[in-house]
């Protein structure tokens, strides 16, 4: 395993992050999740391999993930060697501390985390979305509030507009509150729209870029046309506009990975996430593992270096597309 900082601030991360939106209750939420017993395999692996930067998020299992982290945490590992983020925004319930990222939702929402993953203080506090209800200075001093509380020692944002970002960090500097070192934002050989301007603005600002979805929800691990995942299926395949969010031309972008991967001898997962962790903005992809070659592949592709030739041949058919902040 290779280690990094999470951007410029002194946060010493894996360069594979856990993804835990696969953890949960499948009874609660959604059938493809999996349980205590199914996800033990997933972080053993994890620890084995070096992976100590976890992800998951209030809203994953309505709550049932955080829990289900929580006791990996007891039971793999220990919790000073984890980098453990977690995430808020999206309706927990009905109240006016249910969602959002207001003042009191933040207060309100640090604390249920805090209660389901069994810990004092999270490493990373992330909002998981842009919130236009609530004025950019009350949700970047409550964010504030919280650091100094000891509740989170850094705090993320992830898939919004790059204007919006800019201004929530903006608001951060103005007043001297604590800024955001991370962006939890989409980005895959077939999801390439933060490579206009937000990536520009990370590197500026010193901002380290932790994608979600850097395999495409597997699109870019088999063949075209092969049978996509359980989550996949259920899954919508258009985004809250109705726009779609795969295009028949990313057929060209998952053949060109499948002609690398066979020329290397190595899986199209390895090739696709090297693609990823060749961009100098990228500090860690994560890593949604439900299946035993899940991680170890997404280790594997630290050690592939592609060529100036492969790169070209990845990138030249991608066909622009709006970004999904769903």
């Amino acid at each position: 395993m290779e280690y990094t900082r999470l951007g410029t601030s002194g946060l010493r991360i894996s360069r594979i992050a856990l993804g835990c939106m696969s953890f949960g209750d499948p009874a609660k939420r959604d059938p493809w999740v999996l349980d205590d017993s199914a996800a033990e395999p997933v972080f053993r692996q994890a620890v084995e391999l070096g992976i100590t930067f976890w992800d998951t998020a209030n809203i994953y299992g309505l709550g049932t993930s955080e829990e289900i982290v929580g006791r990996a945490l007891r039971t793999y590992t220990r919790r000073e060697d984890i980098v453990l983020a977690t995430k808020l925004w999206a309706p927990m319930h009905q109240g006016p501390g249910g969602a959002g990222l207001s003042r009191k939702a933040i207060m309100e929402q640090i604390d249920a985390s805090l209660r389901r993953l069994g810990t004092d203080f999270v490493d990373l506090y992330q909002i998981h979305r842009f919130d236009p209800q609530t004025p950019v200075e009350e949700t970047m001093e409550a964010l504030h509030d919280v650091v100094k509380a000891g509740k989170a020692r850094y705090i993320g944002a992830s898939s919004m507009w790059a204007w919006q970002f800019a201004a929530m960090q903006q608001a951060a500097q103005a007043h001297g509150w604590t800024r955001f070192i991370s962006m939890q934002d989409q980005y895959s050989l077939i999801h390439r729209e933060e490579e206009r301007e937000m990536f520009g603005l990370l590197a500026h600002q010193g901002v380290g870029s932790i994608p979600w979805s850097p395999l495409a929800g597997g699109l870019v691990t088999r063949p075209w046309g092969e049978r996509s995942t359980r989550r996949a299926e259920i899954n919508r395949r258009v985004d809250q506009q109705g726009r779609p969010i795969f295009l028949d031309s990313d057929r060209a972008v998952v053949e060109a990975v499948q002609r690398i991967a066979l020329a290397r001898g190595v899986s199209m997962a390895q090739v696709a996430m090297a693609w990823v962790l060749k961009n100098p903005v990228v500090s860690a992809p994560i890593v949604g593992a439900t299946k035993p070659n899940h991680l170890p592949d997404a280790v594997a592709a630290l050690d592939i270096e592609l060529t100036a030739e492969e790169i070209d041949s990845l990138e030249e058919r991608y066909v622009t597309r709006l970004p999904t902040f769903f």
